[in-house]
C-alpha cells in the first residue's frame, strides 16, 4: 500500500479570507516503510503572510517573491498523492486550503477525495489518546520521537517527523529509512524462507553445564520463598517429567 503524509504552511488561517498555501512537504511510506521519495516546494501567495504566522514557520512575502505559484506546482503535486492513502494531522486544515487553491485554477484537478484518500492522523490520536494533548510536539513526547530540530514549523521537516510518529502509533515498524525499490515486501519474504535447502545443517544446541544447572536451582529456591508459589521453571519441569 501507497501512503503519502502531507503538510502545508500557510499565510494565515482562514482561506476564506484569501489565506494562501506558500509550502507543501510530503514524504512517501510504502509497505509500513518511509521511502527516500519526498515531494517539497515553496510557493509565492502573491499577498502578504500574517505576522502570527510568520511566528510559527518564519516564512515571510519577501522570501517568497521568487518562488514558483501553486499553478505552476499543482500538476507535479498531483502525481505525487494521486492514488495513495494520504495521512495529515489536523486534515481538514490542509484539505480546505489545497481545495481552496484548486478552486482558484483555471483548470481544477477536482477535490481531494477525487485524487487520493485522506486519513486525519489527530483524529486516530484523539481516538487512541482521549483527554490528552495530541499535537504533533505532544505525539513525539508520548512515542519518543526526536523532535528537536523542529524550532520552526516546516512543511517538509513536520511531514518526515508525522510519518515517524504515524507509523510508532499504528503498530510500529522496522526500518525508518529503507528505499522502497530494495525493501522485500511480504511475498518476497516468503518466498526467500521457501528457498532455503532443506538440507541445510542443525542449529546448534548449547547445554547448560553442571554448575549452571545448580545455580539455576539455587534462583528457583529464592523465587519459591520470597513468592510464595511454585516458580512457573520448576513447575514446567514436574509435568515433563511425569
Amino acid at each position: 500500500m501507497r501512503q503519502v503524509v502531507l503538510d502545508t504552511e500557510t499565510t494565515g488561517l482562514e482561506p476564506e479570507l484569501g489565506h494562501r498555501v506558500i509550502e507543501i512537504g510530503c514524504v512517501e511510506i510504502i509497505g509500513r516503510r518511509i521511502t527516500d521519495r519526498k515531494f517539497h516546494t515553496y510557493i509565492n501567495p502573491e499577498r502578504d503572510v500574517d505576522e502570527g504566522a510568520v511566528e510559527v514557520h518564519g516564512l515571510t512575502r519577501e522570501r517568497l517573491e521568487t518562488e514558483p505559484k501553486f499553478a505552476d506546482v499543482v500538476e507535479a503535486f498531483v502525481d505525487f498523492i494521486r492514488g495513495a492513502e494520504v495521512i495529515i494531522h489536523n486534515a481538514p486544515f490542509d484539505v480546505g486550503f489545497l481545495e481552496h487553491e484548486f478552486a482558484l485554477l483555471t483548470s481544477s484537478p477536482g477535490c481531494m477525495v477525487d485524487l487520493c484518500e485522506v486519513v486525519d492522523s489527530l483524529t486516530l490520536a484523539r481516538r487512541r489518546h482521549p483527554g490528552q494533548r495530541n499535537s504533533l510536539d505532544a505525539l513525539c513526547r508520548r512515542y519518543g520521537i526526536d523532535n528537536s530540530q523542529r524550532e520552526l514549523h516546516g512543511a517538509l521537516l513536520d511531514a518526515e517527523i508525522l510519518a515517524e510518529v504515524y507509523l510508532v502509533m499504528t503498530g510500529g515498524q522496522t526500518d525508518l529509512s529503507l528505499d522502497a525499490e530494495t525493501s522485500p515486501s511480504r511475498a518476497d519474504e516468503q518466498a526467500i524462507v521457501m528457498r532455503l535447502p532443506a538440507d541445510r545443517p542443525q542449529l546448534r544446541v548449547l547445554r547448560a553445564n553442571d554448575e549452571e544447572l545448580a545455580r539455576h536451582e539455587q534462583l528457583l529456591d529464592v523465587m519459591a520463598k520470597h513468592g510464595g508459589v511454585v516458580p512457573l521453571w520448576r513447575a514446567i519441569g514436574s509435568v515433563a517429567e511425569s
